[in-house]
């Protein structure tokens, strides 16, 4: 019988198109998970929070890494791999980020789009403060912080 069945007409569980379809799903969660991965910047040393709690990832951020260089006391601000030298130069493109973001939930369950903040333990809060200002200039007004409860 062409097409896998049996004799008797029972249908035959086809294997090579489900491992296809598995392979398939891997790839796309492969792929979107490193996308996140992309936005932690591994130089950075978060604080330490003891009550700090797990974030819902569900929503839609754009991620500010504040990396402090202690060497020449001055703090550089990145976002998606750019490096900006202040934060002045941040509205812009959190402006597009929350364009974009906004784009992407306004069909999920939490329509609101937020920034999440990652700031070296060791940079100064004028940094820190600066990245807040820039979301605000940026319009958005929903901000987090990122640290480590351990």
């Amino acid at each position: 019988m062409a097409g896998g069945g049996a004799a008797d007409g029972e249908p035959e569980f086809q294997v090579a198109p489900m491992v296809d379809v598995l392979l398939t799903i891997l790839v796309f969660f492969m792929m979107i998970t490193s996308a996140q991965v992309l936005k932690v910047d591994k130089t950075i040393t978060l604080p330490v929070a003891p009550d700090a709690q797990k974030m819902e990832s569900k929503r839609s951020e754009v991620v500010i890494n504040v990396r402090w260089h202690a060497d020449v006391k001055k703090a550089e601000f990145v976002i998606d791999d750019h490096v900006y030298s202040s934060a002045g130069d941040l509205t812009a493109p959190l402006k597009i980020a929350k364009a974009i973001g906004e784009k992407k939930i306004a069909q999920s369950d939490n329509p609101s789009f937020r920034a999440l903040i990652r700031g070296d333990q060791n940079a100064p809060a004028l940094y820190i403060s600066q990245a807040m200002n820039a979301c605000g200039d940026a319009g958005i007004t929903d901000i987090s912080f990122s640290a480590l409860n351990k």
